[in-house]
């Protein structure tokens, strides 16, 4: 008991000496994880149904030659690629925005050291260092979790794009009665 409020004691002054912009790129960093681990799941589970449901859809067909079945075949590819891709690109908006706020908890930081240096002058370090705390603390967790966020859509890109072209060498068109039509 005694050790969780230790703990609680040491995020709420972490929390106080980064500024309210941590307490932003926080939420956002939880945010965008909550969706890094909807996108895993999805790939461990959902897809699998989507897959099969497309693969048994594709195999119930009788016309796998013609143009009209290369355009379903594309369609459902295109299908199973966006369900794939789900919110990538929200995730990809969520990396690019962590250090935009990185950067503006910088900014507020040292207009607080500013502020600082106006009133009490510029010999007072010890006044200034809790300004300067608050420039840096922001950054580096802007910066934490835009690599982190930028490591796990690079595989959850990487992931999706296999997933696609495993899917379009499964479906394959009958290309041996089309040759044989032309040919007659």
């Amino acid at each position: 008991m005694m050790f969780l409020l230790e703990f609680t004691n040491a995020i709420q002054d972490f929390i106080e000496t980064g500024g309210n912009v941590l307490l932003v790129i926080g939420v956002l960093i939880f945010v965008m994880w909550l969706m890094i681990l909807e996108r895993i799941f999805y790939y461990l589970r959902g897809h699998r149904e989507t897959t099969k449901a497309a693969m048994q859809s594709w195999k119930n067909r009788a016309d796998k030659s013609s143009w009209q079945a290369e355009q379903i075949r594309e369609a459902m590819i295109s299908r199973v690629s966006l369900a794939l891709g789900g919110n990538l690109p929200i995730l990809q908006a969520m990396v690019a925005l962590c250090p935009l706020l990185g950067l503006m908890g910088t900014v507020t930081g040292m207009i607080e050291v500013f502020d600082v240096m106006a009133v009490a002058g510029t010999g007072n370090a010890r006044s200034m260092a809790a300004g300067v705390s608050k420039a840096t603390i922001p950054t580096m967790a802007g910066m934490v979790g835009a690599l982190s966020g930028v490591f796990a859509t690079t595989w959850l890109q990487r992931t999706a794009k296999r997933e696609r072209l495993k899917l379009e060498d499964r479906l394959l068109l009958d290309h041996s009665n089309q040759q044989t039509t032309e040919h007659s």
